[in-house]
């Protein structure tokens, strides 16, 4: 176990297996990735029950999505890793061929990764996968609010993993101050925007490149034309994940006024066919994570000016707490304070598309924009005069499902590019070379003092190159 006095210790140890370059074998990389895989395989009851303790997760969705989606990028990025490391040759000017530029893939070095407790085993082993594929050597701090599955992987990880280069830290804010008091070659922070800027504040102190995938209040808007009902049964389906406690959750809908009741009559009627007994004992809805987020929903809810059309029911002492539903949401309501990360979907009634667009940009950018639409003119208008870090038409949550998309965040909902190559790359520092041939060395005379008239004129030439006239 580790203590807050080991912590530099395993951070050097890590650091002297990069240098020794252990980890810079393709091979070595390939197996580590398999053998992320199938810890994930072969600890899945382990990892279920653990997250069913502190989450109170289904096993279904633990499997289908932190599991299986570790697994299958793990082998995928072990497949694919020969041709993400191979050195690139950009097209260049004919005389600067015979220097051979070349951008060449190097690993950053001894990483950190701060993972969540919401999804904890996708968002502590999306961004290790691609930290192991780089040729990096990690410590990873998972979170202290969910204990069990946190002390599972220290067990688990050093069984399957290389433990001279990837180590687990557990605790809580002493154990992550002392983390974050060292000097890292990236730091990859899950979570939300006020711990956000204390770990940049520290990595700012190191000039240490970071990525931050936040989250913030993911809209939905639906064209009035769409279907009402699709569109409901979709937007209920990616709020039940994890009881709504994920980043990329639909925080709240904005609909057209004169379709709002019909929009809350289908997510009745879709949220009566999910759990037909309610979800307060449904062992198909997960439980909210603490005691302090389980009184800030409820807070939230105890201050809401809205209408609570579908009133979810509570147990306090089991951190349950049922999807509710209100409509006739205003700006200003608490429950457009900030990120709600738990079962409660807010309906804004708008009078315009015109009105729904400017909702969204007068709030900070969020994680994802949802839109309901079958018309292009208004998804390209929302893709040309909106801002976020992903706009998802016609579902919701399924993106996560594309590995080959990369998901990000822009302003407060984070920055960086992770999934698959895009994690690989994020580890990744390119190295850029020429190698200047001796032959070359007539073609570059005329760099040298004293510059003859016409060799000033050579070297000045681009600052007189035509500028074509423009076209508006």
């Amino acid at each position: 176990m580790s203590t807050i006095a080991t912590i530099p210790k395993i951070r050097d140890a890590l650091r002297a297996t990069f240098r020794s370059g252990l980890t810079h074998s393709i091979p070595w990389r390939q197996h580590q990735l398999y053998q992320l895989a199938r810890m994930a395989q072969n600890e899945r009851e382990l990892i279920c029950d653990a997250l069913q303790k502190d989450l109170g997760k289904p096993k279904t969705e633990v499997l289908a999505n932190e599991l299986g989606s570790v697994i299958k990028r793990a082998l995928k990025s072990a497949e694919r890793l020969p041709d993400w490391v191979k050195a690139e040759h950009p097209e260049v000017i004919d005389r600067q061929k015979p220097w051979n530029p070349t951008i060449y893939k190097a690993p950053k070095g001894t990483v950190l990764i701060i993972s969540p407790w919401n999804f904890p085993m996708m968002l502590s082993f999306q961004p290790l996968t691609g930290a192991i594929a780089a040729g990096c050597t990690v410590v990873l701090k998972p979170s202290e609010l969910v204990p069990t599955f946190s002390q599972l992987l220290e067990e688990i990880v050093p069984k399957y993993l290389d433990p001279n280069a990837y180590r687990v830290v557990n605790g809580a804010i002493p154990e992550t101050t002392k983390l974050l008091e060292l000097q890292w070659d990236h730091i990859f922070y899950t979570g939300n925007g006020k711990v956000a800027r204390i770990v940049a504040s520290a990595a700012a102190k190191h000039l240490t490149p970071m990525t931050l995938e936040l989250g913030g209040k993911s809209p939905v808007i639906i064209d009035s034309a769409y279907d009402i009902d699709l569109a409901a049964k979709r937007i209920l389906w990616g709020k039940c994940h994890n009881a709504g406690q994920i980043c990329v959750a639909p925080d709240y809908v904005l609909v057209q006024r004169d379709k709002q009741d019909e929009l809350v009559r289908a997510f009745q009627k879709h949220y009566n066919a999910f759990f037909p007994k309610g979800a307060l004992d449904s062992p198909s809805f997960g439980s909210i994570v603490s005691d302090s987020h389980y009184k800030r929903l409820t807070s939230l809810l105890s201050r809401t000016k809205g209408e609570m059309v579908l009133k979810g029911r509570a147990d306090a002492a089991r951190k349950r707490l049922e999807l509710t539903i209100v409509k006739n949401v205003a700006g200003g309501d608490s429950l457009l304070e900030e990120e709600l990360f738990g079962p409660i979907l807010p309906i804004v009634p708008v009078d315009s598309l015109d009105q729904a667009v400017d909702f969204v940009n007068a709030r900070s950018h969020p994680l994802v924009l949802y839109a309901f639409s079958d018309n292009e003119s208004v998804k390209q208008r929302l893709v040309s005069e909106t801002h976020s870090g992903g706009i998802v038409f016609n579902d919701t949550f399924q993106q996560l499902a594309v590995s080959e998309l990369p998901f990000t965040g822009v302003g407060e909902s984070g920055y960086g590019y992770q999934f698959m190559k895009y994690t690989y790359d994020t580890f990744t520092q390119l190295r850029s070379s020429i190698d200047m041939p001796k032959e070359a060395e007539a073609n570059l005379a005329v760099r040298y003092l004293p510059h003859s008239e016409e060799a000033v004129k050579a070297l000045t030439a681009a600052v007189y190159t035509p500028i074509p006239p423009s076209r508006l």
